[in-house]
């Protein structure tokens, strides 16, 4: 089996053909494949899809696939490498944090399925693909924001057609640093970094989430948590500025026994002792 090999960060290639030019093969970067016209059979993997004009494909380096060709088809071949993104990801908006493309095109279930997209999406996909092309002529594709916003958008799309399947595109696991930003965010909000909220928020399930941050922080969820708010804590205890009342509503406790109970649990001494201590 053939490996394509690719040193252009990002390569636009448009062609028709009556018989698709190459046998079954692999590569060592990443295809968005979409149909302008034609039908087939798109062998994929062990899976074999029909295709026909307005389908699109994603392709990664683990991939194994060709085209059958049944009625001669117009293809649009967008090439990346790892390096594409990746030295654009400070231009990425917020939405691509947690879902970043290369994770998209690695799901194994969307080797599975079609990609369906309803209008007006499917025409804004055609026209989508029709800017890039038309870009192509140019030299600097490769480094032009204006491709890269253009790119993003297919996966745009691709996120509203995921969405209407019900599968998950992160593989269930969220970004680390924003999931550490957020319970720092939220550490004075108890309800929205419970486990099921937070979970709910980064759109996991809750049962995987305790498992996930454990193998990847060294610790367990509620340590974590416990541990950072006692260090906030012990800070406006030891500064005197605020009262035990002051700061059970700041952190959301029902009232100072409550705060007490948490405190004295994690130091063995109540809030009151821990600020009257002596300076070491």
């Amino acid at each position: 089996m053939r490996k394509l090999k690719q040193f252009d960060t990002l390569v636009i290639h448009e062609f028709e053909e009556k018989v698709f030019h190459l046998p079954v093969h692999s590569h060592t970067y990443y295809e968005i494949i979409y149909i302008f016209k034609g039908a087939g059979i798109h062998h994929l993997n062990n899976n074999q899809l029909s295709y026909k004009a307005g389908d699109l494909f994603l392709i990664c380096p683990e991939d194994e696939h060709y085209f059958e060709i049944k009625k001669t088809t117009r293809f649009v071949f967008i090439k990346f490498t790892d390096s594409y993104f990746t030295n654009k990801s400070h231009l990425a908006p917020d939405a691509f944090l947690m879902s970043k493309p290369e994770t998209m095109m690695r799901h194994k279930l969307l080797k599975e399925v079609k990609l369906v997209l309803d209008e007006p999406c499917k025409t804004i996909l055609r026209n989508t693909m029709e800017n890039i092309v038309a870009y192509n002529c140019r030299k600097d594709a490769a480094t032009s924001p204006l491709v890269y916003y253009q790119v993003l958008s297919v996966f745009g799309l691709v996120k509203e057609a995921v969405a209407k399947l019900d599968i998950r595109i992160d593989n269930g696991a969220p970004d680390k640093e924003a999931l550490i930003s957020f319970i720092h965010q939220h550490i004075y909000e108890p309800d929205k970094i419970q486990v099921k909220q937070i979970a709910e928020h980064f759109n996991i399930a809750a049962n995987y989430f305790s498992a996930y941050f454990k193998r990847n922080f060294n610790i367990s969820y509620r340590e974590y948590v416990n541990s950072y708010r006692t260090k906030l804590i012990e800070k406006r205890i030891t500064t005197g500025q605020l009262t035990l009342k002051q700061i059970s509503a700041e952190f959301g406790f029902t009232d100072e026994s409550h705060l007490s109970h948490f405190f004295r649990k994690r130091h063995q001494v109540s809030p009151t002792s821990f600020r009257n201590r002596p300076a070491e």
